[in-house]
């Protein structure tokens, strides 16, 4: 695995060279899920202007925003394929669809505090669950970023204690792991790519959803909920990859310049997660969201059996332990 990576949820970067001219003439196609206001648009216009700065103008990165070349399940495939270069891929949405061990970071209530979650992304676990991605999606592992504390949210009522997710459909990302979650608090988890959201909330599909503070002012979903309940489940990683064919057809030199890209871009957007987050908060209030605190104990307790079914999957429960104690 390379010592520098980089993330971005449904980022994908497409190369392409035309014949006939030099080895550094490349254009570089990134794509994220997020919407132009969210960080993960922070980080990729860091990875495009050290990228273009490093290599004196040879490379032209192009950001597509918003899932538009794709969810990040179908990125994630492309770049396993072959037929897409690099994309930004959430642990719950992008990955963990391939990548079983991915869901270790999914587990509810698994990170204490943001200090925590850094020291294992950082650390040797989250170097091992990056060897997995890069195995899994035949792909260069290029850096974790962070994507926010995740709340569960919806239209029609506070939620304080898990019965009161009973009978309410809540969409999550396609992780196993986020599905037996809210199953095993008692709502009914309805996996959906990102971009319906909006509309299945209008349509009465879904009733809410769990996303952190910054998507739910970014993506207007204020618009049509009300009740935010601060369970902070899940510290949501974010990987950036390169397929390992985009990367082998870059000259060596190119693509060290890719990588300490990817260095000063999740620097970026980790930055920018952080100051969004709270300018995002205080915007929701103004514009009414209701925030409750809950019992977290009770939703702990009922998160509990989600460990016993998933542990062999995630690396064991040794692993589990080790991550608790970092």
């Amino acid at each position: 695995m390379r010592s520098v990576r980089i993330l971005m949820t449904a980022t994908a970067i497409a190369i392409t060279a035309s014949a006939g001219v030099q080895a550094a003439d490349y254009t570089l196609k990134l794509a994220h899920n997020g919407p132009e206001q969210h960080p993960f648009q922070d980080g990729a216009l860091a990875f495009k202007s050290a990228l273009e700065a490093s290599t004196n103008g040879a490379v032209e990165v192009q950001i597509f925003p918003g899932e538009q070349l794709g969810s990040e399940e179908e990125t994630s495939q492309m770049i396993k394929q072959g037929t897409l270069a690099c994309a930004v891929e959430s642990a719950g949405g992008g990955l963990a669809p391939f990548v079983p061990e991915a869901d270790l970071f999914n587990l509810p209530f698994v990170f204490n505090d943001l200090d925590h979650f850094y020291r294992v992304v950082d650390g040797p676990i989250g170097e091992q669950i990056a060897a997995k991605v890069e195995t899994n999606l035949n792909a260069d592992f290029m850096g974790w970023w962070f994507s926010g504390i995740r709340n569960v949210w919806n239209g029609k009522r506070p939620v304080i204690k898990p019965d009161d997710l009973k009978g309410l459909k809540i969409r999550v990302m396609g992780s196993p792991v986020l599905i037996d979650t809210f199953n095993a608090l008692g709502a009914q988890a309805t996996p959906m790519s990102f971009g319906e959201v909006y509309t299945s909330l209008q349509q009465g599909v879904i009733d809410g959803a769990e996303t952190d503070h910054v998507d739910l002012l970014v993506e207007n979903f204020f618009e049509v909920t009300k009740y935010v309940s601060l369970t902070g489940h899940m510290y949501l990683a974010a990987g950036l990859i390169c397929g390992n064919k985009a990367m082998a057809s870059l000259p060596e030199d190119i693509q060290g310049k890719v990588r300490a890209a990817a260095e000063a871009a999740t620097t970026a957007e980790r930055a920018a997660m952080m100051k969004m987050t709270d300018e995002a908060l205080a915007a929701l209030k103004a514009k009414g969201i209701e925030f409750n605190d809950v019992d977290l104990a009770s939703f702990r307790a009922k998160a509990a059996s989600v460990y016993d079914k998933n542990a062999e999957k995630v690396g064991g429960m040794a692993l589990i332990e080790e991550l608790a104690k970092q």
